[in-house]
């Protein structure tokens, strides 16, 4: 399949999250963070979000593949690929165990240091997200979370320090990944992972939603706070938001489904509709106003989010989002995951997820059309069941077909629509550990390693048939996609 060449300097390459790859979750002074109490779940059965670590229960982050001291090896390997940018995030509880001291961890640092090392030996260009699913649980646990103002300076700290150190290894970054995500507050994983929410027994469904806004806020404080203070330290930083973005349709051409899809994208979308445009959407303020919430917004807050906005949108695309009003009406609507429904006319993986590939194309003249920055796919891919055969190949033809058929619709996006895109990193391009179950065997990479849900396996890496077919898309620069 003939594809489009993709400009000069399209940033090819892939995407990983610390807490899902590095292990180590302990060494070298590193403190517990909320993914270290995450047992592993599946497809049928959501992780569990204990208070500490217990004995006897499967925390699959602790060891993961072990990237912490196989970090040069898979380096290579990547290198092998010809890839031009790496994402990965730094662990908050690294370079601050409990999240709030005053002094950073320099084991942690110096970690980094060599890591970010490694990829420019290879002239691969890091880029890194801060908070990605790691808050520190002593923040989670003494100060709740994003819903306390504490957390905005603990933030700050944590991103001056990354931003000093490394204010000459990397130019790419992100405050907060998916940050969009808590739009479904009535899921205790989203939220505890992107705010440190963790609700008590008999809160409502409207306790749980005003907490959301307030920790919301709090983070686009912070994030504005932290590109402010990127800027001053290096002109040169490139510093973006992080969305999951999926397009919104109706099921039926019903009015009634249309403005539930208006709804749907104007509660979602203001999370980067703030750190773009530096203020609240009219929707949202009336929204928040008639729900009789009064989050903590002062005059300064609101001076902080105009002079923070972002300098590009980063987004993770998986799937598109269908939704009916059969399941709750436009004005009805505050827990987004209420309103979706299935779509008929669309396949889906083994855990439910609905492959859409023109939902990519629709994506990025979406996101151009509403922002006017450059954008930045960096998480795209497909979780799947894999099978090594006797002679230990593993054939992903599966994986080869769904990256091809979206690689050519973002192909098309750039070439017919003009669309300004910056790189393509798609999700776990070697296997880890799954954020949203926490299973090994739900892969996504193009190396292989050998582990499973239950812990077991030699961590050996070995390479997938998508391994060589990536390696030829990036050679081409997006032109060879067979």
């Amino acid at each position: 399949m003939t594809g489009y060449k993709m400009p000069k300097g399209f940033l090819w390459g892939g995407a990983v999250a610390a807490h899902q790859l590095e292990g180590a979750w302990d060494v070298d002074g590193k403190g517990p963070s909320v993914a270290d109490v995450m047992t592993v779940g599946s497809a049928e059965r959501p992780r569990e979000i204990t208070d500490t670590v217990e004995a006897g229960k499967n925390y699959p982050n602790h060891d993961a593949i072990d990237f912490y001291h196989h970090y040069k090896e898979d380096i290579k390997l990547m290198a092998e690929m010809g890839f031009k940018a790496f994402r990965t995030s730094i662990a908050w509880t690294r370079i601050f165990p409990k999240g709030d001291e005053l002094e950073p961890n320099e084991a942690g640092l110096k970690f980094y240091d060599d890591l970010f090392d490694e990829c420019h030996k290879y002239g691969i260009e890091p880029v890194v997200t801060l908070s990605h699913f790691e808050l520190p649980l002593h923040i989670v646990h003494e100060y709740g979370g994003f819903t306390s103002r504490k957390a905005i300076d603990f933030f700050v700290r944590f991103a001056q320090v990354c931003f000093k150190r490394y204010k000459n290894k990397i130019k790419y970054w992100m405050t907060f990944n998916e940050i969009d995500n808590q739009s479904s507050f009535n899921n205790d994983f989203l939220m505890a992972t992107n705010s440190g929410i963790l609700f008590k027994d008999g809160m409502t469904d409207e306790d749980k939603e005003a907490a959301m806004y307030q920790a919301a806020h709090y983070e686009f404080v912070a994030s504005a706070l932290a590109v402010k203070e990127g800027h001053k330290i290096n002109p040169n930083f490139q510093i973006g938001t992080m969305i999951n973005y999926s397009p919104v349709r109706p099921l039926t051409p019903s009015s009634d489904d249309v403005l539930l899809a208006d709804a749907f994208e104007q509660r979602r979308d203001f999370f980067s509709d703030v750190q773009v445009f530096g203020e609240y959407p009219k929707a949202v303020g009336a929204y928040i106003r008639r729900k009789g919430f009064r989050p903590d917004i002062t005059e300064e807050d609101k001076i902080v989010l105009k002079e923070g906005t972002v300098d590009y949108v980063g987004f993770s695309y998986y799937q598109s989002t269908t939704v009916s009003s059969e399941k709750v009406k436009a004005d009805e609507l505050s827990d987004l995951a209420k309103a979706v429904a299935v779509n008929p006319t669309l396949k889906r993986s083994d855990w439910g997820w609905e492959i859409d590939p023109e939902g990519l194309r629709i994506s990025l003249n979406h996101l151009t059309d509403r922002y006017h920055l450059p954008l930045f796919i960096v998480e795209n891919g497909l979780g799947a069941y894999d099978k090594v055969e006797a002679d230990g190949s593993i054939h992903d033809d599966y994986r080869i077909d769904y990256l091809r058929s979206h690689i050519a619709e973002m192909e098309k996006a750039v070439e017919f629509d003009g669309v300004d895109l910056m790189g393509y990193l798609p999700w776990g391009p070697i296997d880890l550990v799954s954020a949203g179950t926490g299973q090994m065997d739900k892969r996504y990479g193009f190396i292989y390693v050998d582990k499973n849900d239950a812990g077991e396996g030699t961590l050996k890496r070995s390479k997938k048939d998508s391994f060589n077919w990536y390696k030829k898309v990036i050679e081409s620069n997006g032109q060879d996609l067979d």
